[in-house]
Formats: structure tokens, C-alpha cells, sequence
């Protein structure tokens, strides 16, 4: 893998909340996303895993420029395009794309698939000249699999599979190098997600592309991706590759993600250790002091609370080499492996 294309770093996105009617006044902050790093390599896909209202979907928002952070950078070729704005912004934005969750709201029901599909090339006329669009947009079809004869049709003559492809020409319009996918096939059946994510490797193969693949399906995002990074309230609490995150987790709660993960084979399922964790997530308008993910965790102590762990390597693997050793938001982290069965586990 080539460097870095993309990298993010303490990136910070509150939402205020105010009372009032007349006189509105803050009193308080949604930390949606509070101190999130990673890098993005050429042709690699970082795929973000977490729970629903974990902050993914707004990371996805600020990578893309749909909200503005905070505070933070979002370095696209070493520019932080957090501080741009007019011009200098609309370049950048032709080359980090977005595919959006719904392929059923994504999609504007008055519009043509050819006017979908065509409509970035009227922000960015450069890319296609007005009379070689047409041929453009039915080539784009063909790329994901449609007819390109399709064109002149509506959104709701189309599947939800088919409408998903559309959002993915639409994204590839303008020749990106970075694309977003916000649960980009949590909406379709399960033989349609495969399909779709298989089509989505065979683009990045052939347009060089850089993924940025955000999913809470597990089993996907380990099928396309390079590494992952395991967000919990707002942070990233372990990243690593796909192998380290899947085969040796460190920190308690992708450990509990993991192992609530569906498992074809019986004979595995009854093996594992099934972790069910305590309580409710906490709000994000009121996180827990220290470690964030005490509150739920068999493993915390008076520390979690009192010092907040920093994602690096824990100190008992520094040194160590082989998939073991990488970053995790943890004072106690170790390997599932020597894990063994936690204080308040349960057997699935």
C-alpha cells in the first residue's frame, strides 16, 4: 500500500443543546464523534465498525464535507480541507465521494437514473462535455452491472440492489479517489449485500479507488477490508488489520462484538464464550468520566474511571511481534486468546 491519501486526525464533532424559547442558552454538548485518528491509504478500505449512535454515520458526514467539524483535521494529499471553502472545496469534493446508506431515499424518485447518475457532471462540467453524457452515464451503468439502456427509467422501477448500484455510479461519475460507504448494504437482503460488496472490490481493483467502509455487520466488513477501526461513543477504541481485529482483540468490547457475531458453523457457536455486556450505552451528551466504556465492562476498576486510556499499543505487547501488538483504548487489554472466560460472561 501506498501512503497515507487521507488522514484524520482528533477529529471533533458536537451538536449543542440548547433551552429556551425566547432566550435560547446552551447547556450542554452530543459528542457524537470526540477524538477520532486514523490514515486512509491508496487502494486500501478502513472499514468502521460500532453500535448504532456510536459515530460513525457523522464521520462519514465530515469526510465527505457534510458537516463541518468541531475541531480536528481531514488531510486529503496533506491539505486540511476542513478550512476550505468555494472553489478550492468543490475540487476536493470531486474526489472524495460519498454512497449513501438507503438506495430507497438516496435517490430522487422524480429524477431519471440518467439524470441521477448525470447530475455531478453539471457541478463539474470539466469531467464530461454536455454531448459526450450521455455515452458517459450508460458506460458508468455498465460498470456496476446495469443495462445501460436503463437510463431514461425511474428509481422505483429498480430493486433495492439495482437501485444501490445507481448511488455507486453516481459516486464514480467524477472519477474519485476516496469513497465513503455509509452502510452501504445494510438496507439489502443478504444474497444482494454480497453481490454489491463484491462488486465494490471489483471497482476498487479497477479504478485504483480508496474505501472508507462503514458497516455494524462484521462479518462484511472483515470480507472487504484492509484494517478496521472499532468505534465506541464517539472514539475509536481499537484499530488494527483485519486479522488483528478479528482474530486477536485486545480491548473488551470488540472482544463482546465479536463474540455476539453470528457463526455458521454450529460446532464454533457452541465452543465460543458469549459476552453479554451490562446496562444501556450511555449518552453521549453525558459520557462517562475516564474510560468510556466502564460502565458496561466486567474488567474495570477505580483507574477506568479516573484516567482515561489512550489507543496505543498496550504496554504488555510493546516489543512483541506478530498481530498481537496493536493499538487499543484499554488499561487491561489482552489477547482473546488468554482472555479466557470474563467475570460476567455468559455461555450463548
Amino acid at each position: 500500500m501506498d501512503e497515507a491519501i487521507l488522514r484524520v486526525r482528533d477529529l471533533v464533532k458536537h451538536y449543542p443543546l440548547t433551552q429556551g424559547v425566547v432566550f435560547r442558552r446552551r447547556v450542554g454538548a452530543v459528542r457524537a464523534v470526540d477524538g477520532v485518528s486514523f490514515d486512509l491509504a491508496r487502494g486500501e478500505t478502513l472499514g468502521i465498525v460500532g453500535e448504532s449512535g456510536c459515530g460513525k454515520s457523522t464521520v462519514a458526514k465530515l469526510l465527505v464535507n457534510l458537516e463541518r467539524p468541531t475541531a480536528g483535521e481531514i488531510r486529503y494529499r496533506g491539505e486540511d480541507i476542513t478550512k476550505l471553502s468555494g472553489r478550492a472545496l468543490k475540487a476536493v469534493r470531486r474526489n472524495i465521494q460519498m454512497v449513501f446508506q438507503d438506495p430507497y431515499t438516496s435517490l430522487n424518485p422524480r429524477m431519471t437514473v440518467g439524470d441521477i447518475v448525470g447530475e455531478p457532471f453539471d457541478i463539474h462540467p470539466e469531467v464530461a462535455p454536455k454531448g459526450d453524457r450521455r455515452r458517459r452515464v450508460q458506460e458508468l451503468l455498465d460498470v456496476v452491472g446495469l443495462n445501460p439502456e436503463y437510463v431514461g427509467r425511474y428509481p422505483h422501477q429498480f430493486s433495492g440492489g439495482q437501485r444501490q448500484r445507481i448511488g455507486i455510479a453516481r459516486g464514480l461519475a467524477l472519477r474519485p479517489e476516496v469513497i465513503v460507504a455509509d452502510e452501504p448494504v445494510s438496507a439489502l437482503d443478504v444474497s444482494v449485500q454480497a453481490q454489491v460488496v463484491n462488486l465494490m472490490e471489483r471497482l476498487q481493483d479497477e479504478f485504483g479507488l480508496s474505501y472508507v467502509f462503514i458497516a455494524h455487520d462484521l462479518s462484511v466488513v472483515r470480507h472487504i477490508s484492509d484494517r478496521v477501526a472499532v468505534m465506541y461513543l464517539g472514539r475509536v477504541v481499537e484499530t488494527g488489520t483485519e486479522e488483528q481485529i478479528y482474530e486477536h482483540p485486545t480491548h473488551p468490547y470488540t472482544q463482546a462484538l465479536l463474540s455476539a457475531a453470528p457463526l455458521p458453523d454450529p460446532g464454533a457457536r457452541e465452543r465460543r464464550t458469549r459476552i453479554l455486556l451490562d446496562g444501556d450505552v450511555p449518552s453521549p451528551a453525558d459520557p462517562p468520566s475516564g474510560c468510556r466504556f466502564r460502565t458496561r465492562c466486567w474488567k474495570a476498576a477505580e483507574r477506568c474511571a479516573l484516567e482515561e486510556p489512550r489507543l496505543a499499543v498496550p504496554a504488555d505487547f510493546r516489543g512483541v511481534t506478530g498481530p498481537v501488538a496493536h493499538p487499543s483504548a484499554c488499561h487491561f487489554a489482552e489477547e482473546k486468546a488468554r482472555a479466557g472466560v470474563p467475570a460476567g460472561a455468559a455461555d450463548a
